[in-house]
């Protein structure tokens, strides 16, 4: 059985890990916000000279030039600010899952003590209700860290098949420019 104390700095520990994840979740945000100021910065100063670019145009042979001077950076950028974007979230969620695995493996240790404490305590005859429960935690265990490898294993991909797409993207816009 806890004592008042270890409740208490069990819910302590709680709290301090609560108020980390909401400041963790606040940069992210902050980060994200960032990157959409300057985002938008970029992209209001790029219309305005493209603006004046598109009015200097004498010609379809210029427009067309102008248009690929446009393009090629235009995806580039769009990949630039989608790789950040994928980092900045990345970051925080890595954030999350390390707290989360520290108190799963806690949780987990925590509640292992607690079985083995009640196997030992338990009255003469109840072996094969303590081998059931032990048995119980054990799948529960193993059925967490499936689920926590498959998480891992869909995150690498995920995270894969963003950088292929991402370092696709602006060589394939080159060939689309200039078959115009």
């Amino acid at each position: 059985m806890m004592t008042v104390e270890q409740v208490l700095a069990s819910q302590k520990a709680n709290v301090d890990t609560l108020l980390n994840l909401t400041a963790k979740a606040f940069e992210g945000v902050e980060k994200i916000v960032e990157l959409n100021m300057s985002a938008s910065r970029a992209a209001l100063t790029e219309s305005s000279e493209g603006a004046k670019a598109l009015l200097s145009v004498k010609d379809a042979q210029e427009l067309m030039a102008l248009q690929q001077s446009l393009l090629q950076p235009l995806v580039e950028k769009t990949t630039a600010y989608s790789r950040h974007l994928y980092e900045i979230a990345s970051g925080t969620t890595s954030e999350f899952t390390k707290v989360f695995e520290g108190q799963a493996a806690a949780a987990k240790q925590n509640f292992t003590g607690l079985v083995e404490s009640a196997a030992k305590n338990a009255p003469a005859g109840s072996e094969a209700t303590v081998a059931v429960l032990k048995s119980a935690v054990a799948a529960a265990n193993n059925a967490l860290e499936s689920v926590q490898k498959a998480v891992k294993q869909a995150t690498d991909v995920a995270e894969a098949n963003f950088n292929a797409m991402a370092s696709s993207a602006a060589p394939a816009a080159k060939p689309a420019g200039r078959k115009r």
